[in-house]
């Protein structure tokens, strides 16, 4: 199976590039900013050249503050990308594959999200998403929607400079104060999980349509920000604080979490948020 991934030295992308190139059963295809970009349709030529069986549309302008600023910069990418990259993908009979997030939901109803809710972003970057997932769904007959949250990943995420677990070792390191929101709740994931669990499910050539993965369970970022420095075993002073102590440009959903209850009927499982950290940690010390 000949798989493109766009995006390929991204935080997901460069993890997907790795996990799928060590099964024999693939053959990757990967994708950099320079060899195209989902926003300029004549740049994806080259995918109808290389005629890939499947797509993964990891490209995605991250920067969610930012976005509120400069809107038609996330659309662009986003959802205009995403468009752009269905029409190909059906042209040549492509299975296209569409990275989503978490914050196409509002974050309101107080537990985690399954594929059956609706999605109803309260930000830009959100929005972006959700047209995207819409421009997915409506352009290219063979689609998987992928739902993923809070990426952290060896490569980090190049628009963010980085990932949050690196930031606050950073922030420890230099001894600055840590002041970490407690009043809003998602499904921290590895990039690693990710990519192993998405190899597994393309091989089931399960029903198209929408699917949440993310690692199970849910916590703030409080939480998670603690149990980070407890599997390090460092004696570090957190401070939790509310969002609106930010004053941050863009709205959070105040709880994103996500449920696999797609996957789980695959019989595919992801492990514990907390049991992915722990891996991430140890495979970082062990580099």
């Amino acid at each position: 199976m000949r798989v493109a991934i766009i995006g390929a030295n991204g935080q997901l992308g460069t993890d997907l590039v790795k996990i799928f190139s060590e099964d024999s059963n693939f053959e990757v295809i990967p994708l950099t900013h320079k060899d195209l970009d989902v926003t300029i349709p004549k740049t994806l030529e080259i995918l109808k050249r290389m005629k890939p069986d499947v797509i993964i549309n990891t490209a995605a302008y991250v920067r969610v503050d930012d976005a509120e600023r400069y809107p038609e910069k996330a659309f662009a990418v986003n959802a205009i990308g995403a468009l752009n990259v269905a029409r190909v993908a059906n042209e040549i009979g492509a299975i296209n594959v569409y990275i989503s997030t978490d914050y196409v939901f509002d974050g309101e109803k107080g537990e985690p999200y399954t594929e059956d809710d609706v999605p109803n972003p309260i930000n830009v970057y959100g929005a972006s998403k959700y047209t995207g997932e819409i421009f997915t769904q409506n352009y290219s007959s063979k689609h998987y929607i992928i739902r993923v949250a809070s990426l952290y990943g060896k490569a980090g995420a190049s628009g963010k400079g980085g990932n949050f677990v690196e930031w606050v070792i950073e922030k420890a390191k230099r001894g600055e104060e840590l002041r970490i929101v407690e009043d809003q709740f998602m499904s921290p994931t590895y990039t690693k999980d990710v990519a192993r669990t998405l190899r597994k499910f393309l091989k089931l050539k399960a029903e198209f349509g929408i699917y949440h993965i993310v690692n199970e369970g849910f916590c703030s970022w409080y939480e998670f920000t603690k149990i980070i420095f407890e599997i390090l075993n460092w004696d570090v002073q957190i401070k939790p604080i509310k969002s609106n102590e930010l004053n941050r440009l863009a709205r959070r959903p105040r709880f994103s979490a996500l449920k696999n209850k797609k996957l789980r009927k695959l019989h595919l499982r992801m492990e514990s948020w907390e049991d992915a950290l722990r891996k991430y940690l140890t495979e970082k010390a062990e580099v």
